[in-house]
């Protein structure tokens, strides 16, 4: 989705948010989208956990020839 934005249009976006919310909003609204980010992670690891709760790993079930 965010795969072809590159710089320029990162940089754009930035300004036009700060224009937008000023200086002294700009921090806090970042501090806001990673705390949300921080707990759409943690649900989303605790919900496949719930479904399967002992995860397999690869190098455990296969054996070398």
């Amino acid at each position: 989705m965010f795969n072809n934005i590159g710089v320029s249009g990162l940089i754009l976006i930035l300004a036009i948010a700060l224009i937008v919310f000023g200086p002294s909003k700009l921090p806090q609204l970042g501090r806001a989208f990673g705390d949300t980010l921080r707990e759409f992670r943690n649900s989303t690891r605790n919900i496949i956990e719930d479904i399967d709760p002992e995860p397999r790993i690869e190098s455990e079930t296969k054996k070398p020839l």
